[in-house]
């Protein structure tokens, strides 16, 4: 496991770019964490990582978001998916085998679909206002 602490929204960021940099086809980033920690400034940084320079915003009423960088980035939000037939209905199963990068928000509601591979970054309030506790699982940085 692998932890850091961020100060600011643009620290985030920039671990998500260095994140990012290293994925390949195929990879899932599953996100934990609370409303406001900040799961959508790490996928902006990891789209930029992924050369997806700007345009990153969190999909809560889509559901997902493709953007189109070195692979093809799959941003799912799962805070509305209660059941497995939300989940079948967001084709998040069809997204696994398309060979781009899928990060998911919200991985908590969905836990037992999340590959076993999966990267799984879990993200905390820290001390003040801006710093933020994140732990890693699955990749080595």
């Amino acid at each position: 496991m692998y932890e850091l602490i961020t100060k600011s929204p643009a620290e985030t960021e920039a671990f998500g770019k260095k994140l990012g940099e290293l994925l390949g086809p195929g990879s899932v980033v599953a996100l934990f964490g609370e409303m406001g920690v900040g799961k959508t400034a790490l996928t902006r940084g990891i789209a930029a990582g992924l050369g997806i320079p700007e345009g990153v915003s969190s999909p809560t009423f889509a559901l997902v978001h493709q953007y189109d960088g070195r692979l093809p980035v799959y941003h799912f939000d799962m805070y509305r998916v209660e059941t497995w037939d939300d989940l079948y209905s967001t084709g998040f199963f069809d997204y696994l085998d398309s060979g781009g990068v899928i990060i998911i928000e919200w991985s908590e509601n969905i836990e037992n679909a999340i590959p076993e591979n999966a990267i799984r970054i879990h993200l905390k309030r820290g001390k003040s206002e801006n710093e933020r506790i994140i732990s890693c699982e699955g990749v080595d940085l």
